[in-house]
Protein backbone atom coordinates (compact mmCIF):
# COMPACT_ATOMS: atom_id res chain seq x y z
CA UNK A 1 0.00 0.00 0.00
CA UNK A 2 1.39 3.45 -0.93
CA UNK A 3 1.94 5.55 1.61
CA UNK A 4 0.82 8.95 -0.95
CA UNK A 5 -3.01 9.86 0.92
CA UNK A 6 -4.51 12.04 -2.58
CA UNK A 7 -4.53 14.73 -0.69
CA UNK A 8 -0.98 15.26 -0.90
CA UNK A 9 -1.24 15.37 -4.57
CA UNK A 10 -4.39 16.67 -5.74
CA UNK A 11 -7.43 19.01 -4.69
CA UNK A 12 -10.86 18.19 -3.82
CA UNK A 13 -12.05 19.05 -7.37
CA UNK A 14 -9.75 16.97 -9.36
CA UNK A 15 -10.54 14.03 -7.05
CA UNK A 16 -14.68 14.15 -7.78
CA UNK A 17 -14.32 14.73 -10.89
CA UNK A 18 -12.77 11.55 -11.23
CA UNK A 19 -14.86 9.60 -9.40
CA UNK A 20 -17.79 11.00 -10.74
CA UNK A 21 -16.49 10.34 -14.70
CA UNK A 22 -15.87 6.68 -13.12
CA UNK A 23 -19.51 4.54 -13.86
CA UNK A 24 -18.45 1.27 -11.99
CA UNK A 25 -17.55 3.06 -9.03
CA UNK A 26 -20.16 4.82 -8.56
CA UNK A 27 -22.87 2.22 -8.64
CA UNK A 28 -20.79 0.05 -6.30
CA UNK A 29 -20.76 2.69 -3.90
CA UNK A 30 -24.15 3.48 -4.42
CA UNK A 31 -25.63 0.14 -4.46
CA UNK A 32 -23.37 -0.72 -1.14
CA UNK A 33 -24.92 2.55 0.83
CA UNK A 34 -27.89 2.42 -0.45
CA UNK A 35 -28.40 -1.25 1.35
CA UNK A 36 -27.06 -0.41 4.57
CA UNK A 37 -28.96 3.04 4.69
CA UNK A 38 -31.75 0.49 3.94
CA UNK A 39 -30.73 -1.82 6.87
CA UNK A 40 -30.45 0.88 9.25
CA UNK A 41 -33.54 2.22 9.08
CA UNK A 42 -35.41 -1.06 9.42
CA UNK A 43 -32.65 -1.91 12.55
CA UNK A 44 -34.05 1.21 14.34
CA UNK A 45 -37.72 0.63 13.19
CA UNK A 46 -37.52 -2.26 15.69
CA UNK A 47 -36.60 -0.02 18.67
CA UNK A 48 -39.55 1.36 20.62
CA UNK A 49 -37.78 5.19 20.70
CA UNK A 50 -34.56 5.55 18.71
CA UNK A 51 -34.37 8.97 19.37
CA UNK A 52 -34.42 9.12 22.97
CA UNK A 53 -31.78 6.51 22.21
CA UNK A 54 -29.74 8.64 20.50
CA UNK A 55 -30.15 11.52 22.98
CA UNK A 56 -29.14 9.44 25.62
CA UNK A 57 -25.84 8.44 23.91
CA UNK A 58 -25.02 12.17 23.04
CA UNK A 59 -25.35 12.63 26.57
CA UNK A 60 -23.40 9.60 27.87
CA UNK A 61 -20.59 10.53 25.16
CA UNK A 62 -20.38 14.49 26.25
CA UNK A 63 -20.23 12.92 30.32
CA UNK A 64 -17.29 10.91 29.19
CA UNK A 65 -15.35 13.96 27.72
CA UNK A 66 -16.03 15.91 30.19
CA UNK A 67 -14.16 13.60 32.44
CA UNK A 68 -12.00 12.41 30.02
CA UNK A 69 -8.13 12.53 30.90
CA UNK A 70 -9.60 10.69 34.57
CA UNK A 71 -11.53 8.22 32.67
CA UNK A 72 -8.10 7.50 30.12
CA UNK A 73 -5.85 7.33 33.64
CA UNK A 74 -8.45 5.08 34.92
CA UNK A 75 -8.30 2.73 31.94
CA UNK A 76 -4.94 2.89 31.87
CA UNK A 77 -4.20 1.67 35.31
CA UNK A 78 -6.84 -0.93 35.26
CA UNK A 79 -4.93 -2.45 31.38
CA UNK A 80 -1.87 -2.17 33.56
CA UNK A 81 -3.37 -4.15 36.76
CA UNK A 82 -4.50 -6.64 34.50
CA UNK A 83 -0.98 -6.92 33.35
CA UNK A 84 -0.87 -4.76 29.84
CA UNK A 85 1.63 -2.50 29.05
CA UNK A 86 0.38 1.12 28.31
CA UNK A 87 1.75 3.78 25.66
CA UNK A 88 0.78 7.39 25.74
CA UNK A 89 1.19 8.62 22.40
CA UNK A 90 1.10 11.85 21.66
CA UNK A 91 1.27 11.83 17.79
CA UNK A 92 1.23 9.13 15.01
CA UNK A 93 4.97 8.79 15.07
CA UNK A 94 5.23 8.10 18.57
CA UNK A 95 2.75 5.24 18.38
CA UNK A 96 4.26 4.27 15.34
CA UNK A 97 8.02 4.26 17.69
CA UNK A 98 6.65 2.38 20.28
CA UNK A 99 4.85 -0.46 18.25
CA UNK A 100 8.12 -1.24 15.95
CA UNK A 101 9.86 -1.06 18.92
CA UNK A 102 7.62 -3.66 20.46
CA UNK A 103 8.23 -5.90 16.79
CA UNK A 104 11.94 -5.31 17.05
CA UNK A 105 12.31 -6.95 20.85
CA UNK A 106 10.29 -10.32 20.10
CA UNK A 107 12.06 -10.66 16.79
CA UNK A 108 8.73 -10.56 14.87
CA UNK A 109 8.85 -10.81 10.83
CA UNK A 110 5.22 -11.08 10.19
CA UNK A 111 2.56 -9.19 11.29
CA UNK A 112 -1.17 -9.21 10.88
CA UNK A 113 -3.57 -6.95 11.82
CA UNK A 114 -7.43 -6.29 11.80
CA UNK A 115 -9.26 -3.28 10.50
CA UNK A 116 -8.18 -0.51 12.16
CA UNK A 117 -8.65 3.22 11.04
CA UNK A 118 -6.02 4.65 13.80
CA UNK A 119 -3.18 2.41 12.00
CA UNK A 120 -4.14 3.98 8.91
CA UNK A 121 -3.99 7.73 10.44
CA UNK A 122 -0.69 7.08 11.52
CA UNK A 123 0.94 4.95 8.56
CA UNK A 124 1.63 2.09 10.73
CA UNK A 125 1.96 -0.44 7.80
CA UNK A 126 4.87 2.01 6.11
CA UNK A 127 6.19 2.08 9.44
CA UNK A 128 6.35 -1.75 9.83
CA UNK A 129 7.63 -2.25 6.97
CA UNK A 130 10.69 -0.10 7.48
CA UNK A 131 11.78 -2.14 10.69
CA UNK A 132 11.28 -5.06 8.73
CA UNK A 133 8.11 -6.36 9.69
CA UNK A 134 5.93 -8.15 6.56
CA UNK A 135 2.27 -7.08 7.47
CA UNK A 136 -0.69 -8.71 6.48
CA UNK A 137 -4.11 -7.13 6.61
CA UNK A 138 -6.82 -9.75 7.97
CA UNK A 139 -10.39 -8.17 7.05
CA UNK A 140 -11.22 -9.04 3.81
CA UNK A 141 -11.90 -5.24 2.45
CA UNK A 142 -8.92 -4.78 4.12
CA UNK A 143 -6.38 -7.11 2.44
CA UNK A 144 -8.05 -6.50 -0.94
CA UNK A 145 -7.21 -3.18 -0.51
CA UNK A 146 -4.05 -3.71 0.40
CA UNK A 147 -2.99 -5.99 -2.25
CA UNK A 148 -4.85 -3.52 -4.75
CA UNK A 149 -1.93 -0.79 -3.25
CA UNK A 150 -5.09 1.59 -2.11
CA UNK A 151 -6.46 3.09 0.77
CA UNK A 152 -9.69 2.55 2.32
CA UNK A 153 -12.84 4.06 0.90
CA UNK A 154 -15.39 3.63 3.87
CA UNK A 155 -14.59 3.29 7.30
CA UNK A 156 -16.66 0.25 8.26
CA UNK A 157 -16.30 -1.74 4.54
CA UNK A 158 -13.12 -0.43 3.27
CA UNK A 159 -13.46 -2.14 -0.17
CA UNK A 160 -16.89 -0.66 -0.78
CA UNK A 161 -16.00 0.53 -4.24
CA UNK A 162 -15.40 -2.47 -5.47
CA UNK A 163 -17.53 -5.34 -7.08
CA UNK A 164 -17.00 -8.94 -7.12
CA UNK A 165 -15.26 -9.19 -10.74
CA UNK A 166 -12.91 -6.09 -9.43
CA UNK A 167 -11.92 -8.41 -6.57
CA UNK A 168 -11.23 -11.24 -8.43
CA UNK A 169 -8.86 -9.04 -11.06
CA UNK A 170 -7.00 -8.31 -8.12
CA UNK A 171 -7.08 -11.77 -6.23
CA UNK A 172 -5.56 -12.80 -9.89
CA UNK A 173 -3.15 -10.28 -10.00
CA UNK A 174 -1.62 -10.46 -6.55
CA UNK A 175 -2.26 -13.12 -4.63
CA UNK A 176 -1.87 -15.56 -7.35
CA UNK A 177 -5.24 -16.68 -7.44
CA UNK A 178 -5.51 -19.67 -10.50
CA UNK A 179 -8.93 -20.99 -11.12
CA UNK A 180 -11.30 -17.51 -12.00
CA UNK A 181 -14.21 -17.39 -9.08
CA UNK A 182 -16.39 -14.47 -8.77
CA UNK A 183 -18.98 -15.46 -6.50
CA UNK A 184 -18.81 -14.37 -3.15
CA UNK A 185 -18.72 -17.40 -1.36
CA UNK A 186 -16.00 -18.53 -3.14
CA UNK A 187 -13.85 -15.49 -3.05
CA UNK A 188 -14.11 -15.93 0.48
CA UNK A 189 -13.14 -19.16 0.41
CA UNK A 190 -9.80 -18.14 -1.34
CA UNK A 191 -9.04 -15.58 1.05
CA UNK A 192 -9.33 -17.63 4.12
CA UNK A 193 -7.47 -20.46 2.70
CA UNK A 194 -4.59 -17.47 2.11
CA UNK A 195 -4.61 -15.85 5.10
CA UNK A 196 -4.64 -18.96 7.30
CA UNK A 197 -1.19 -19.74 7.18
CA UNK A 198 -0.49 -15.94 8.03
CA UNK A 199 -1.98 -16.50 11.71
CA UNK A 200 0.02 -19.39 12.06
CA UNK A 201 3.24 -17.52 11.01
CA UNK A 202 2.95 -14.27 12.76
CA UNK A 203 4.50 -13.14 15.52
CA UNK A 204 2.84 -10.06 16.58
CA UNK A 205 -1.12 -9.53 16.45
CA UNK A 206 -2.39 -5.69 15.69
CA UNK A 207 -5.81 -4.09 16.47
CA UNK A 208 -7.68 -1.22 16.55
CA UNK A 209 -10.38 -0.64 19.73
CA UNK A 210 -13.95 0.30 19.27
CA UNK A 211 -14.15 0.68 22.64
CA UNK A 212 -12.08 0.96 26.26
CA UNK A 213 -13.94 0.52 29.38
CA UNK A 214 -12.20 2.11 32.01
CA UNK A 215 -13.87 0.41 34.86
CA UNK A 216 -12.38 -2.90 34.13
CA UNK A 217 -9.53 -2.18 31.34
CA UNK A 218 -11.25 -3.55 29.20
CA UNK A 219 -11.01 -3.03 25.29
CA UNK A 220 -14.08 -3.82 23.11
CA UNK A 221 -13.88 -4.91 19.32
CA UNK A 222 -16.96 -5.00 16.90
CA UNK A 223 -16.21 -6.89 13.97
CA UNK A 224 -18.54 -9.09 11.36
CA UNK A 225 -15.57 -11.74 10.74
CA UNK A 226 -14.03 -14.29 12.64
CA UNK A 227 -10.00 -12.48 11.92
CA UNK A 228 -9.64 -10.07 14.63
CA UNK A 229 -10.32 -13.59 17.07
CA UNK A 230 -7.61 -15.43 15.20
CA UNK A 231 -5.13 -11.70 15.55
CA UNK A 232 -5.43 -11.26 19.19
CA UNK A 233 -5.68 -15.07 20.50
CA UNK A 234 -2.59 -16.67 18.02
CA UNK A 235 0.24 -14.30 18.33
CA UNK A 236 2.46 -14.02 21.34
CA UNK A 237 1.92 -10.14 21.79
CA UNK A 238 -1.26 -8.50 20.72
CA UNK A 239 -1.05 -4.94 20.46
CA UNK A 240 -4.35 -2.70 20.77
CA UNK A 241 -4.36 1.27 19.30
CA UNK A 242 -7.07 3.26 20.44
CA UNK A 243 -8.16 6.81 19.71
CA UNK A 244 -8.21 8.16 22.70
CA UNK A 245 -11.79 9.43 22.19
CA UNK A 246 -12.60 5.67 21.42
CA UNK A 247 -13.67 5.15 25.64
CA UNK A 248 -16.59 4.62 28.12
CA UNK A 249 -15.74 4.93 32.53
CA UNK A 250 -18.63 2.02 32.41
CA UNK A 251 -20.09 -1.22 30.93
CA UNK A 252 -23.41 0.58 31.51
CA UNK A 253 -22.43 3.58 29.06
CA UNK A 254 -20.54 1.44 26.72
CA UNK A 255 -23.73 -0.88 26.47
CA UNK A 256 -25.40 2.13 24.61
CA UNK A 257 -22.81 2.97 22.47
CA UNK A 258 -22.46 -0.60 21.53
CA UNK A 259 -26.08 -0.72 20.87
CA UNK A 260 -26.04 1.89 18.40
CA UNK A 261 -22.95 1.37 17.12
CA UNK A 262 -23.93 -1.79 14.73
CA UNK A 263 -27.91 -0.64 13.57
CA UNK A 264 -26.32 2.62 12.48
CA UNK A 265 -23.56 0.82 10.70
CA UNK A 266 -24.98 -2.24 9.25
CA UNK A 267 -28.18 -2.39 9.90
CA UNK A 268 -27.23 -5.21 12.37
CA UNK A 269 -28.82 -5.96 16.20
CA UNK A 270 -25.32 -6.69 17.05
CA UNK A 271 -21.90 -7.28 14.71
CA UNK A 272 -21.51 -10.96 14.48
CA UNK A 273 -18.39 -10.51 16.78
CA UNK A 274 -18.26 -8.36 20.07
CA UNK A 275 -14.82 -9.32 21.56
CA UNK A 276 -14.08 -8.17 24.89
CA UNK A 277 -10.08 -8.40 25.75
CA UNK A 278 -8.44 -7.48 29.27
CA UNK A 279 -5.10 -8.13 29.31
CA UNK A 280 -2.76 -11.32 28.31
CA UNK A 281 -3.56 -15.12 28.73
CA UNK A 282 -4.00 -15.48 32.38
CA UNK A 283 -2.04 -18.66 34.32
CA UNK A 284 -4.90 -20.86 34.08
CA UNK A 285 -5.97 -19.83 30.09
CA UNK A 286 -5.29 -21.99 27.41
CA UNK A 287 -5.70 -18.88 24.68
CA UNK A 288 -4.70 -15.24 24.36
CA UNK A 289 -1.60 -13.35 23.73
CA UNK A 290 1.77 -13.62 26.11
CA UNK A 291 1.55 -9.70 25.97
CA UNK A 292 -0.70 -7.03 25.60
CA UNK A 293 -0.43 -3.37 24.96
CA UNK A 294 -2.84 -0.68 24.64
CA UNK A 295 -1.62 2.46 22.95
CA UNK A 296 -3.45 5.25 23.13
CA UNK A 297 -3.23 7.94 20.65
CA UNK A 298 -3.96 11.81 20.86
CA UNK A 299 -2.83 12.83 17.47
CA UNK A 300 -4.45 16.30 17.77
CA UNK A 301 -7.28 14.94 19.49
CA UNK A 302 -6.89 16.84 22.67
CA UNK A 303 -6.51 19.68 21.05
CA UNK A 304 -9.81 19.86 19.36
CA UNK A 305 -11.46 19.41 23.28
CA UNK A 306 -12.94 22.68 24.64
CA UNK A 307 -13.30 24.71 20.79
CA UNK A 308 -16.49 25.03 18.59
CA UNK A 309 -15.55 21.75 17.35
CA UNK A 310 -15.20 19.19 20.47
CA UNK A 311 -18.38 17.49 19.61
CA UNK A 312 -16.77 15.77 16.71
CA UNK A 313 -14.52 13.81 19.48
CA UNK A 314 -18.20 11.84 20.28
CA UNK A 315 -18.35 10.17 16.99
CA UNK A 316 -18.19 6.44 17.45
CA UNK A 317 -17.05 5.41 13.58
CA UNK A 318 -20.47 3.79 12.73
CA UNK A 319 -20.15 5.12 9.32
CA UNK A 320 -23.95 5.80 8.97
CA UNK A 321 -23.51 9.36 8.21
CA UNK A 322 -21.47 8.49 4.54
CA UNK A 323 -24.55 5.97 4.08
CA UNK A 324 -27.19 8.80 3.52
CA UNK A 325 -24.16 11.53 2.08
CA UNK A 326 -25.53 12.97 -1.45
CA UNK A 327 -22.13 13.79 -2.14
CA UNK A 328 -20.40 10.49 -0.64
CA UNK A 329 -23.02 8.40 -2.15
CA UNK A 330 -21.50 10.00 -5.89
CA UNK A 331 -18.03 10.18 -5.42
CA UNK A 332 -16.77 7.53 -2.92
CA UNK A 333 -14.43 7.62 0.32
CA UNK A 334 -11.06 8.41 -1.94
CA UNK A 335 -12.25 11.37 -2.96
CA UNK A 336 -11.71 12.92 0.42
CA UNK A 337 -7.99 12.45 0.36
CA UNK A 338 -7.10 11.11 3.62
CA UNK A 339 -8.41 8.26 6.41
CA UNK A 340 -11.90 9.49 6.94
CA UNK A 341 -14.37 10.45 4.24
CA UNK A 342 -18.06 11.60 3.81
CA UNK A 343 -19.43 14.24 6.47
CA UNK A 344 -17.13 13.46 9.65
CA UNK A 345 -14.49 12.66 7.20
CA UNK A 346 -14.98 16.34 5.84
CA UNK A 347 -14.71 17.48 9.49
CA UNK A 348 -12.22 15.44 11.31
CA UNK A 349 -9.04 15.59 8.71
CA UNK A 350 -8.90 19.38 8.74
CA UNK A 351 -8.65 19.40 12.38
CA UNK A 352 -6.26 17.04 12.77
CA UNK A 353 -4.35 18.12 9.85
CA UNK A 354 -4.51 21.59 11.56
CA UNK A 355 -4.01 20.56 15.02
CA UNK A 356 -0.66 18.23 14.36
CA UNK A 357 2.06 18.10 11.69
CA UNK A 358 1.06 14.28 10.98
CA UNK A 359 -1.89 14.80 9.63
CA UNK A 360 -2.48 15.72 5.72
CA UNK A 361 -1.18 19.18 6.66
CA UNK A 362 -3.10 22.17 5.70
CA UNK A 363 -1.12 23.23 2.72
CA UNK A 364 -2.52 20.29 0.42
CA UNK A 365 -5.90 21.55 0.21
CA UNK A 366 -7.63 20.29 3.28
CA UNK A 367 -9.14 23.19 3.95
CA UNK A 368 -11.57 22.27 0.53
CA UNK A 369 -12.98 19.61 2.56
CA UNK A 370 -15.50 21.66 4.67
CA UNK A 371 -17.02 22.64 1.49
CA UNK A 372 -17.86 18.53 0.21
CA UNK A 373 -21.22 19.00 1.69
CA UNK A 374 -24.79 20.37 1.08
CA UNK A 375 -25.80 21.50 4.40
CA UNK A 376 -28.71 19.38 4.33
CA UNK A 377 -28.42 17.82 7.32
CA UNK A 378 -29.11 14.43 6.78
CA UNK A 379 -25.41 13.13 8.65
CA UNK A 380 -27.19 14.99 11.95
CA UNK A 381 -30.67 12.93 11.53
CA UNK A 382 -28.75 9.54 10.81
CA UNK A 383 -25.92 9.94 13.24
CA UNK A 384 -26.26 7.95 16.62
CA UNK A 385 -24.80 10.24 19.08
CA UNK A 386 -26.58 13.63 17.03
CA UNK A 387 -23.78 15.48 16.01
CA UNK A 388 -24.52 18.42 14.10
CA UNK A 389 -22.34 17.79 11.11
CA UNK A 390 -23.58 20.65 9.38
CA UNK A 391 -22.99 23.06 11.53
CA UNK A 392 -18.84 22.20 12.56
CA UNK A 393 -19.04 22.08 8.58
CA UNK A 394 -20.11 25.80 8.99
CA UNK A 395 -17.80 26.47 11.56
CA UNK A 396 -15.16 24.99 9.15
CA UNK A 397 -16.42 27.28 6.82
CA UNK A 398 -16.00 30.46 8.55
CA UNK A 399 -12.31 29.24 9.48
CA UNK A 400 -11.42 29.22 5.94
CA UNK A 401 -13.21 32.46 4.77
CA UNK A 402 -10.63 33.64 7.00
CA UNK A 403 -7.52 33.00 4.65
CA UNK A 404 -9.63 34.07 1.44
CA UNK A 405 -8.21 36.44 -0.74
CA UNK A 406 -9.04 40.20 -1.22
CA UNK A 407 -11.66 39.70 -4.44
CA UNK A 408 -13.43 36.82 -2.59
CA UNK A 409 -13.90 38.88 0.57
CA UNK A 410 -14.65 41.70 -1.45
CA UNK A 411 -17.73 39.86 -3.53
CA UNK A 412 -19.27 38.20 -0.83
CA UNK A 413 -19.21 41.24 1.35
CA UNK A 414 -20.60 43.34 -1.29
CA UNK A 415 -23.29 40.52 -1.73
CA UNK A 416 -24.04 40.72 1.50
CA UNK A 417 -24.50 44.60 1.77
CA UNK A 418 -26.93 44.56 -1.29
CA UNK A 419 -28.94 41.49 0.11
CA UNK A 420 -29.31 42.88 3.35
CA UNK A 421 -31.73 45.68 2.25
CA UNK A 422 -35.21 44.89 1.02
CA UNK A 423 -34.49 47.43 -1.51
CA UNK A 424 -31.51 45.97 -3.07
CA UNK A 425 -32.42 42.40 -2.92
CA UNK A 426 -35.76 43.33 -4.55
CA UNK A 427 -34.12 45.17 -7.15
CA UNK A 428 -31.54 42.19 -7.18
CA UNK A 429 -33.90 39.76 -8.30
CA UNK A 430 -36.12 41.86 -10.69
CA UNK A 431 -32.67 42.26 -12.67
CA UNK A 432 -32.02 38.63 -11.97
CA UNK A 433 -35.73 37.76 -13.20
CA UNK A 434 -35.31 40.12 -16.93
CA UNK A 435 -32.13 38.72 -17.20
CA UNK A 436 -33.15 35.31 -16.84
CA UNK A 437 -32.44 34.06 -20.77
CA UNK A 438 -28.75 35.49 -20.43
CA UNK A 439 -28.43 32.44 -17.69
CA UNK A 440 -26.77 29.92 -20.03
CA UNK A 441 -23.90 32.96 -20.71
CA UNK A 442 -22.64 32.34 -16.67
CA UNK A 443 -20.28 29.42 -17.76
CA UNK A 444 -19.00 31.71 -20.19
CA UNK A 445 -17.29 34.17 -17.69
CA UNK A 446 -14.33 34.25 -15.70
CA UNK A 447 -14.51 31.11 -13.52
CA UNK A 448 -18.44 30.62 -14.66
CA UNK A 449 -17.42 27.36 -15.81
CA UNK A 450 -16.58 26.30 -12.26
CA UNK A 451 -20.38 26.37 -11.21
CA UNK A 452 -21.94 25.39 -14.58
CA UNK A 453 -20.16 22.46 -15.62
CA UNK A 454 -21.43 20.63 -12.15
CA UNK A 455 -24.74 21.90 -12.28
CA UNK A 456 -28.03 22.87 -14.19
CA UNK A 457 -29.29 26.61 -13.15
CA UNK A 458 -32.86 26.77 -12.65
CA UNK A 459 -35.29 28.15 -14.97
CA UNK A 460 -36.11 31.64 -13.46
CA UNK A 461 -39.71 32.68 -13.00
CA UNK A 462 -41.47 35.60 -15.39
CA UNK A 463 -42.37 37.56 -11.98
CA UNK A 464 -41.08 37.20 -8.49
CA UNK A 465 -42.65 35.92 -5.54
CA UNK A 466 -42.87 39.50 -4.53
CA UNK A 467 -44.58 41.03 -7.59
CA UNK A 468 -47.04 37.50 -7.81
CA UNK A 469 -47.95 38.93 -3.95
CA UNK A 470 -48.65 42.49 -4.89
CA UNK A 471 -50.72 40.99 -7.09
CA UNK A 472 -52.78 39.32 -5.62
CA UNK A 473 -52.01 35.70 -7.39
CA UNK A 474 -50.59 34.27 -4.13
Amino acid sequence: MTNEWPLRSSTLRERTATAVDDPVLRANVGAATDRFRTKRTSALARLHDPDALRSAARGVRGDILADWAATLELLADNVQANGGHVCWAPTGADANDYIASVARRIGASTVVKSKSMATEETGLNEALAAAGCDTVETDLGEWIIQLAEEHPSHIIAPAVHKNRDQVADTFEAKAGMTERVTEPTELVAFARRELRRRFLEADLGITGANLGVAETGSVVLVTNEGNARMVTSMPRVHIAVMGAERIARTWDQADLVLGLLAKSGTGQALSSYTTVLSGPRGEDEADGPDEFHLVILDNGRSDIAGTEFAEMLNCIRCGSCLNVCPVYHQTGGHAYGWVYSGPMGAVLTPLLASQTGHGPGEDHHVGELANASTLCGACMEACPVEIPLQDLLLGLRRRNAEHAGLAERSMWRAWAAAWSRPGAYGASATVATKARRLAPLLGRLPGGSRWTDGRDLPDLPARTFRQRWDAGDV
